[in-house]
């Protein structure tokens, strides 16, 4: 009996080691990769963290940072200190012409860009131009001489919600500019330190919901033939229904801008790596959007959808492998 028992406590201890060396060895197979993107609540921080789980099941664990400037992940990438990012497109175009946040290192962003691959399009969040109900700006031409809120310091947003608010009829210099980190800004707003609320937002976003609902807002709109904007901008004309908000006082749709991001690694990650980043996401849009309604966009968004990098070898081959055709200029180089 005892010998028995003795042979029983060395089988179990043997089967322990075995299945240890397999957790183990799983984990170490598992390829770490760091990864950027935008606050945590917004569409750029929502997409990356849903598709954690089906990117790891597939070898890659993400470490995701979000609520990060994506100017200053975009040099990251560059540089080689970062693996994968959100990328504005717009910002990469003033990377490689060393302009706008670049435009103090010049000649070396634009060496510096030829580091940057791109795996896909992701849609961003929807630009939502809040003012009070009451505050007697109905129009973008309304709020000449007032606060308007336009992104983080250094933020690419600042030039597109520039770009947008002069598409809406309300030039720059016809307003006192307000940046702030994008956390601050939904409490700054509620404390009056700006008129015009300019946010980035997922559609139907509870965050504005609340808003909404501690006062009564209004969506600005554009109208007329600015209401496309320019196709190197990384953005989108989207609309925002009446009553998306339960405080909404819109009669009429609100036209606006949605940002269009690519994701995009360092040039030397591995090609297995960045195949797998796009198959899985390419594969999974469908599932997050019957999962959640604010990834409604993404299996309608199209893949290279403000896409002006290089796409990486890895993403190449899955695309070619489902029969897609990549743009020329997309190609590697």
């Amino acid at each position: 009996m005892y010998n028995s028992k003795k042979l029983l406590r060395k089988k179990l201890s043997t089967a322990g080691i075995v299945l240890a060396g397999i957790f183990f060895g799983s984990a170490s197979y598992a390829q770490q990769i760091g990864m950027e993107t935008a606050s945590s609540n917004s569409l750029l921080g929502m997409i990356p963290q849903a598709m954690a789980p089906y990117w790891s099941k597939a070898g890659v664990d993400i470490q995701l940072s979000t609520g990060q400037t994506l100017t200053k992940s975009l040099l990251k990438l560059a540089q080689g200190s970062l693996d994968s990012a959100a990328v504005p497109p717009s910002a990469f175009s003033a990377m490689q012409r060393g302009e706008g946040p670049y435009i103090k290192m010049s000649n070396k962003a634009k060496d510096m860009s030829h580091n940057v691959r791109a795996l896909f399009t992701i849609p961003g969040s929807y630009f939502h131009a809040i003012t009070r109900a009451d505050s007697g700006i109905k129009s973008w031409p309304d709020a000449k001489g007032k606060r308007v809120f336009i992104g983080p310091p250094g933020g690419s947003a600042n030039q597109q919600i520039v770009a947008l608010a002069k598409a809406g009829g309300l030039d720059e210099g016809d307003y006192e500019p307000i940046k702030a980190p994008w956390g601050a800004a939904t409490q700054s707003y509620q404390d009056g330190q700006f008129d015009v609320y300019v946010g980035t937002f997922g559609l139907g976003s509870q965050s504005v919901t609340e808003l909404s609902l501690s006062s009564d807002i209004r969506i600005l709109s554009l109208s007329g033939e600015k209401m496309t904007p320019n196709k190197d901008s990384g953005m989108q004309a989207a609309v925002i229904p009446p009553n998306t908000y339960p405080g909404q006082v819109n009669d009429a749709p609100a036209i606006t801008w949605q940002t269009v991001m690519m994701m995009a690694v360092r040039k030397d990650i591995a090609d297995d790596v960045a195949y797998k980043l796009t198959k899985y996401y390419i594969e999974n849009r469908l599932t997050l959007a019957e999962l959640n309604s604010n990834f409604r966009d993404l299996p309608v968004t199209d893949y290279f959808a403000g896409v002006n990098a290089p796409l990486h070898p890895g993403a190449v081959r899955y695309y070619q492998e489902i029969g897609v055709e990549i743009p020329a200029e997309l190609m590697p180089k």
